[in-house]
């Protein structure tokens, strides 16, 4: 998993909310566990003017002009701005890999969805609750000055705008832990392999057994 620290990224407003996890990704794609070439079936009922299928090219697609990851001013986002409870539905893990896979690395939100929420650090994406008043103020934002970029920062948990306005944010010590180091679940139980070398180990001594030994 890619560590995250400070990121600056062009920002997409989705003025929407309760965005869940279908419209995220749609469930006939949901086949593949291979957690990349979700990208370009991110938001595919709304991206897309016809109805998308799993293995199909989306180049000659026709493509919805309103939509704003099809303008010309949101190409390359790399910060999501949307609106509460996003995230909600079904508990798909697909929907954090599509949004990594079209580039995404941060979202920014109100509120999300609790499994949604804990998907996104699993996977690598930083998701960021901030008081929908702020949330507000960085839609105006947005709308009003093309190419709108943010600064995140990790470290010092803050949201800054080109002016140098600065939101604090919080996330909880262990997220912060597995993000800045790059680490998933299975990264976090390598940290403790000696320890879990030794524990094997002592167990061989005293229940060779279970190690198949004198079978």
């Amino acid at each position: 998993m890619r560590a995250f620290t400070q990121h600056q990224g062009l920002v997409a407003p989705m003025d929407r909310s309760n965005v869940d996890t279908d419209l995220i990704i749609p469930k006939q794609f949901l086949k593949s566990i291979k957690r990349t070439g979700f990208g370009q079936n991110l938001f595919d009922a709304l991206r897309y003017l016809d109805e998308g299928q799993p293995d199909q090219s989306c180049e000659g697609r026709p493509l919805n002009p309103d939509f704003m990851l099809n303008q010309p001013r949101y190409q390359g986002s790399s910060i999501l701005l949307a609106r509460a409870n996003f995230g909600c539905g079904s508990s798909r893990e697909h929907a954090p890999w599509a949004l990594d896979d079209y580039g995404f690395r941060v979202i920014i939100a109100p509120s999300f969805a609790d499994i949604f929420y804990n998907n996104c650090f699993k996977n690598g994406l930083l998701p960021i609750v901030l008081d929908e008043e702020v949330v507000d103020q960085l839609f105006r934002e947005a709308a009003a000055a093309e190419g709108y970029q943010l600064t995140v920062d990790l470290t010092e948990q803050t949201v800054t705008t080109p002016s140098g306005e600065a939101f604090g944010f919080e996330v909880d010590d262990f997220r912060r832990h597995c993000l800045l180091n790059g680490l998933d679940d299975i990264g976090v139980t390598l940290e403790d392999a000696e320890a879990i070398r030794q524990y094997e180990n002592e167990r061989r001594q005293t229940a060779p057994w279970l190690f198949g030994a004198g079978a």
